[in-house]
């Protein structure tokens, strides 16, 4: 069946500032995918990421590079090989999803041969900074019972160590995003052991990750960076425990749910991550939540504001999208 494709360019506000160490950003870019067989739209969006170098003139150029092949008719499988893994093809297999969804007047979960998602608990994350900076907005959070700790510059002992002391009970996740190196790698790891953190996402980088499989991990090892798609997988044993699945790096729900199963098999912990977005990126997320350890899909909570028929979060528990939203 053939449809029209629309794509446009959002801006959607963080409140305050969202900083890891990389940088900080005070607004999240989201390009939008639509499809419409002319009764029946479906959305789906992405956020390009320059860490993979995405920006986004580079994915709607991708989306718009095989709109004739979209409205000519190809399907969801045709698109995994019309577009590699990324942002590009995240908007257009999720578009493809919630528009197939319309059309079957079912949902995405009961097309993909999966359960009804269930509510869950997320993590929510304390942004850079200095230690009392983070330790304060720790305390402002501890109510959350999972919070997810960015690090990645020197003096991260201190921040962990900053943060443990404001929220005593929370359980704590950090993302060093690749910030760490063989030279402060054993020191972190000691901190965050004495902190009682129990998981530790891409501490080094994704190129020079190999003393990852050389020493023991006190605390569990989550990649990041350092996984994209099905074909990423085979190089992280024995190197990680974890796995972070984020739809804009697998390019989609599609090959999501299959690194998702293949991990799981493999003897992989899952993690169902995110962008900072709105709840139109959580929704086919949501999904792959439904098979993980760990749940990051806050990015709805550090904006200024959400999407109508956004995702419900009561506390730190997210509650699956209406079909007004999504699938």
């Amino acid at each position: 069946m053939s449809v029209s494709l629309t794509v446009t360019v959002e801006k959607w506000p963080i409140a305050g500032a969202f900083a890891i160490s990389r940088g900080a950003k005070t607004e999240a870019v989201v390009v939008v995918a639509a499809l419409s067989d002319g009764t029946w739209t479906g959305r789906g969006e992405c956020v390009p990421y320059g860490r993979y170098g995405e920006t986004v003139e580079t994915v709607t150029a991708a989306i718009d590079g095989v709109r004739a092949a979209l409205e000519a008719g190809a399907d969801r499988k045709a698109l995994q090989s019309l577009l590699p893994p990324g942002a590009a093809r995240n908007a257009l297999d999720c578009a493809a999803w919630d528009l197939a969804a319309k059309q079957a007047r079912r949902s995405a979960a009961a097309l993909a041969g999966e359960a009804p998602p269930q509510p869950c608990t997320t993590a929510f994350t304390i942004s850079l900074g200095d230690p009392q900076a983070m330790g304060a907005a720790a305390a402002k959070a501890a109510h959350r019972p999972l919070l997810k700790i960015k690090l990645g510059a020197e003096g991260d002992a201190a921040r962990i160590a900053a943060v443990r002391e404001a929220v005593p009970s929370a359980t704590l996740i950090v993302d060093a995003n690749e910030g760490w190196t063989a030279d402060t790698l054993r020191d972190n790891f000691e901190a965050c052991r004495r902190a009682s953190v129990t998981l530790i996402e891409q501490p080094l980088p994704a190129d020079d990750d190999g003393l990852l499989g050389e020493m023991a991990h006190p605390v569990p090892v989550c990649a990041d960076e350092s996984v994209h798609g099905l074909a990423s997988l085979a190089a992280l044993k024995g190197k990680y425990d974890a796995i972070n699945i984020k739809l804009d790096k697998t390019g989609g729900l599609t090959e999501a749910l299959a690194l998702a199963a293949r991990a799981r098999h493999d003897g992989f912990l899952v993690m169902a991550g995110c962008m900072v977005a709105t709840s139109l990126s959580m929704a086919p997320a949501m999904l792959i939540a439904q098979h993980a350890a760990v749940v990051d899909l806050d990015g709805p909570l550090l904006l200024a504001r959400d999407r109508p028929d956004g995702l419900r979060y009561d506390g730190s528990v997210v509650h699956p999208a209406s079909s007004a939203l999504w699938g």
